[in-house]
């Protein structure tokens, strides 16, 4: 068993939801994404979701693609994000780490020397957004050599059939994509994303995770009550925007979104 899945296990043995949050390695800039890594950890963030930058992130709303904009002024590349994780596993052994990207660096790299890579560094999942379980092959058994997890995305907008094949090809947890669009777009329908959940959940033994429009405490609660973990990314990327200049501020922005979200978790859990 990986330490994805002994994570969320020992996450739902306690009662809890998982929290995972989302940052991009690099932003603001290099120097900052472990020490941020660790704040998250210690707000009572279960799994780091690290964001690798590519010129073209086709899944992302504004707000994520200004923050691979400024992770690639700095030249972050998928080595150096192998780096980064390398040195947050010198303090921290436990949190899983989930790298989320695209698919083009790993195919410039090849499939095995990317994924033994991952592995020394300390990654434990997979999230390649342009890349469906279908077309996944080769790369999904350079993971499995490997024992990292693949991890792959449901939309609203995704079948049964296709559902029940992308549930069968994932590891570790299921990504539920909860709106139609970009990252960080439009308003969430809480409601239509409970009972579409609860509806996935039936067709899977897998963990469900949500991700896309879970901004704050209020709008993670009522999800985390129908699945089993929440995803926030551009509610924090944009903090990295607003507060690029300081370290500092940034960090108690960071503390304060997270600890608002786990108390939401927490109370919903009660």
């Amino acid at each position: 068993m990986g330490r994805l899945t002994s994570t969320i296990n020992a996450v739902q043995a306690q009662g809890r939801k998982s929290l995972v949050a989302y940052i991009v390695a690099g932003d603001p800039h290099p120097n900052q994404t472990v020490a941020l890594m660790h704040t998250l950890v210690a707000e009572g963030v279960d799994i780091i979701e690290l964001g690798v930058p590519f010129t073209d992130p086709e899944a992302e709303g504004p707000v994520i693609q200004l923050a691979h904009e400024r992770a690639l002024v700095h030249q972050v590349t998928l080595l150096k994000v192998f780096a980064m994780v390398a040195k947050f596993r010198l303090d921290d052994p436990e949190t899983p780490v989930v790298l989320m990207g695209y698919l083009n660096p790993i195919e410039a790299m090849g499939y095995e020397v990317f994924a033994e890579a991952a592995k020394r560094s300390g990654v434990d999942g997979l999230i390649t957004v342009n890349l469906p379980p279908e077309e996944a092959g080769a790369l999904a058994i350079a993971l499995q050599n490997n024992d990292i997890d693949p991890i792959y995305l449901l939309a609203p907008t995704t079948t049964d059939l296709r559902a029940a094949k992308v549930c069968q090809a994932s590891r570790g947890f299921v990504y539920y994509v909860s709106l139609k669009g970009t990252t960080g777009a439009g308003t969430l329908d809480i409601a239509a994303v409970c009972e579409r959940v609860e509806h996935l959940k039936a067709q899977t033994t897998l963990p469900l995770f949500v991700g896309f429009g879970i901004k704050d405490g209020a709008t993670a609660a009522p999800i985390a009550a129908v699945a089993d973990g929440v995803v926030v990314g551009s509610a924090i990327v944009t903090l990295m925007d607003q507060f690029q200049t300081s370290p500092e501020a940034l960090n108690a922005a960071v503390i304060e979104l997270v600890r608002d979200i786990r108390a939401a978790l927490n109370a919903s859990d009660a």
